[in-house]
């Protein structure tokens, strides 16, 4: 292919093109587009608890399990304020990673002097989430077929020769795409699993049930106070007295004022196309089961589901001013062209294909790209949140964590920086909007610029700030 960048800004296909591929687009993500059990009961009146874990995606829920995992005695509440998995847990790619600092150059400006230690913990915590599916019997579509990293400009594939690791080029990368935007890959497999993130969810919500724990859907928690001996849980039509509290909001405005700087909601959007048959799919190299990602700032991840769709995500990462969430942020037309713009790019066999899914989604991003962990209230209140995108895996680890610091007893995990150092708070309106739009507008030049990055990204870089898409 030429040198010239293998997107850019500029639709290369019509609008009219576009507009028709995304017509009959469900606006329900993929994974949620399936029968839902009855939901749990509101909470209504007053109860207590040993210890309460407010919300119900995958940190909540690994929270839950693995509390009553290590006191089977312990009364657990779990409150979510809609439905189990009904935000970010619910409308992922469903990759994921051992990998717990957000790559190998994040992990070295956060990390440098504790690295080999994050790696052995991220191994087995990657190790027991899969072993906790096997013990539970939760079938989540769960397969290690790898995820193969693409480069689609020159500068990305001598980053990829720079790595030392089998760079797929020629007949070998034919092999495996065919795509003429793709220039080379590595195909990884250590650390690296795809799963179906709503049969993860509530396979993880089953096991918490079959070991006790009270969850209440549809309870939304207002406000959490000190009552002194313990911590009164307020929501909508309740109150919880409680021992010991777990937040488990993550882009969610946080319960404790203090962290609410740390995290700043980031929207994300997805399309998922229609089945494929298995002659499209040979047309376009792509017949084993391995997940893909480009090495771009803007970048896109890609996998087939298990009734060949290619779900397609990234590139755009959507900040609304006033770290505002809400429903109507979904739907974004304007990306969603873009996506299938690039879609068609990186497939152009598959044109005439529709999609037959468009969605977003919040993400909590936080300035170091990784979680935090952090105790408040005497050790009574334990939180955990920035993921970043990166909360398939490690929101297990974000978990036990929570609970390593609610027990008061020093683990490896505490150790580390994740619950002893906080992310550069991202400014409050009318700095936050006008700040993250300018870093924006920077991550695009770099990728337009040869992975060159500009003043503005080195500067940030130097008080740990980043961006992605």
């Amino acid at each position: 292919m030429s040198g010239a960048s293998a997107y850019g800004h500029a639709l290369r296909h019509g609008r009219e093109e576009l507009t028709a591929s995304l017509a009959g687009a469900s606006s329900v993500p993929f994974w949620l587009d399936q029968p839902r059990p009855d939901a749990h009961p509101k909470l209504i009146g007053e109860t207590s608890a040993d210890l309460v874990v407010v919300g119900g995606g995958f940190c909540g829920l690994w929270t839950a399990l693995m509390a009553k995992e290590r006191e089977p005695d312990r009364d657990v509440v779990l409150v979510e304020g809609k439905r189990v998995a009904w935000a970010a847990s619910g409308r992922n790619g469903g990759f994921v990673e051992a990998s717990l600092t957000h790559g190998e150059d994040n992990g070295q400006r956060h990390f440098a002097d504790e690295l080999e230690d994050i790696e052995v913990l991220a191994a087995e915590n990657f190790a027991a989430l899969r072993e906790t599916l096997e013990r539970y019997g939760i079938d989540a579509e769960w397969h290690e077929d790898g995820i193969l990293t693409v480069a689609t400009e020159p500068h990305q594939v001598e980053e990829l020769r720079a790595t030392g690791e089998n760079l797929l080029e020629g007949d070998a990368l034919r092999a495996v795409t065919t795509s003429p935007v793709v220039r080379a890959a590595v195909l990884h497999h250590d650390g690296q699993a795809l799963v179906h993130p709503v049969k993860l969810a509530r396979g993880l919500l089953d096991a918490c049930i079959a070991l006790g724990v009270r969850v209440h859907e549809n309870t939304p928690v207002s406000r959490i106070s000190d009552d002194g001996d313990g911590v009164t849980v307020t929501t909508s039509d309740g109150v919880i007295h409680a021992r010991q509290v777990a937040l488990a909001t993550n882009g969610f405005p946080s319960l404790l004022k203090r962290n609410r700087l740390l995290t700043v909601p980031i929207y994300d959007y997805v399309l998922v196309t229609e089945p494929l048959t298995a002659a499209q799919l040979e047309d376009i190299g792509w017949v084993d089961g391995f997940g893909m990602s480009d090495l771009s700032r803007q970048f896109h991840y890609y996998r087939k589901t298990a009734d060949n769709r290619i779900l397609w995500g990234g590139y755009d990462a959507v900040y609304h001013r006033g770290r505002r969430i809400k429903p109507e942020y979904d739907q974004r037309p304007e990306t969603f062209e873009r996506l299938a713009d690039h879609f068609f790019t990186t497939f152009p066999t598959l044109r005439g294909i529709t999609f037959t899914h468009a969605w977003g989604g919040m993400i909590d991003m936080s300035t170091k790209f990784v979680s935090f962990q952090g105790l408040a209230w005497g050790g009574k209140v334990s939180y955990s949140s920035g993921y970043t995108g990166l909360g398939v895996g490690a929101t297990r680890f974000g978990a036990a964590v929570m609970l390593d610091l609610l027990s008061g007893v020093e683990t490896p995990r505490t150790a580390l920086k994740f619950p002893t150092t906080k992310p550069f708070p991202v400014p409050p309106e009318p700095i936050a909007y006008p700040a993250i739009h300018t870093m924006r507008a920077a991550i695009a030049r770099s990728d337009e610029n040869g992975g060159k990055d500009g003043l503005l990204i080195r500067g940030m870089e130097l008080f740990g700030i980043g961006f992605d898409s």
